[in-house]
């Protein structure tokens, strides 16, 4: 489909990233709706929310991923999208993703909705699995909006700082063998573009396969894995949430076998904000985990948090 002129003024992102991408654009003022989740920049909070989380806050981990699996066979929605609002919002385009329906509303419902809307605004739907996908997604973006020359400053800043990182780690001749965990209850494996962020850090994901998607874990592949470092990075939560997942990861079978442990290499951070969402916070994570592996070679990142080391036992 090609891209509509004029440019689009009145968009609605159902996506966090594609959201972040907007506002790197510079086309802020033009988002009138947004998803449940977006929550950055913080300049956006007073947009109308078009989704709502049907999953209560107080649900474990367990009992996420128990509502994840079931979902299929229950019906059960994990989001709903209000469709009075997204309907009063009169978009003209509108931005969704195909990859993940528990990171936004499933496609199908998000097509049908806007096939309801008088006007049939564009849908414009992403579903990037590596970093020069998501690279893709902004430009793509760009398109529809009319700013691909701004687009192309954002990506040399965003391509600049991943080649200074892929430099530094260049001379690495032998990786770290490193576990970045997106969920510890089960235990999964984190996919798509985080593996390849582990390798231009200086390390070797031991589990992950990038491109590809997360899967669950038996305890017993950490285990047989044995990694250096394990870093927490839990899909959706933040790191207030996470925090309240490490009791849980120190009663893991083999937990204190593992050689990051016994070498004190424990480390959490904020997946949401840097790991989980396809946008243009991954380099942030990319830079906050080289320091985290390699802290003699790559400087700590200015102006972004440091990967927070925990304790093996709580006392």
């Amino acid at each position: 489909m090609s891209a509509p002129h004029p440019p689009p003024q009145r968009i609605v992102s159902l996506l966090p990233s594609a959201t972040e991408m907007l506002c790197l654009l510079g086309l802020s003022d033009r988002i009138v709706g947004i998803s449940h989740e977006c929550d950055f920049p913080p300049g956006l909070q007073d947009r109308p929310r078009v989704t709502q989380s049907m999953l209560s806050p107080t649900l474990t981990s367990q009992e996420i991923d128990e509502r994840v699996r079931t979902q299929p066979m229950t019906g059960q929605p994990l989001s709903r999208l209000d469709h009075d609002r997204l309907l009063s919002l009169a978009p003209d385009l509108v931005i969704t993703q195909s990859l993940c329906e528990v990171c936004a509303i499933g496609f199908a419902e998000v097509q049908d909705a806007v096939r309801r809307l008088p006007s049939q605004p564009p849908l414009l739907s992403l579903q990037p699995h590596t970093l020069d996908d998501v690279f893709q997604a902004l430009r793509e973006i760009a398109r529809w909006t009319g700013t691909l020359q701004r687009a192309e400053a954002v990506l040399k800043n965003l391509q600049d700082r991943l080649l200074a990182v892929q430099n530094r780690s260049a001379g690495i001749t032998n990786p770290r063998r490193t576990l970045l965990l997106e969920w510890v209850d089960p235990p999964f494996s984190a996919g798509h573009w985080s593996p390849q962020l582990v390798e231009w850090a200086g390390g070797r994901e031991v589990l992950g396969q990038a491109g590809e998607r997360s899967r669950s874990l038996a305890w017993e592949e950490v285990t047989h894995a044995d990694p250096e470092v394990l870093v927490v990075a839990c899909c959706g939560f933040d790191l207030a949430r996470s925090r309240h997942e490490l009791p849980l990861l120190r009663q893991a079978p083999g937990f204190h076998d593992w050689c990051c442990t016994r070498n004190g290499e424990l480390y959490l951070v904020d997946g949401n904000a840097w790991f989980s969402r396809s946008g243009p916070r991954l380099i942030d994570g990319l830079e906050i985990l080289a320091h985290t592996l390699h802290p003699q070679l790559h400087p700590a990142p200015p102006g972004l948090p440091l990967a927070e080391r925990f304790p093996v036992a709580v006392d």
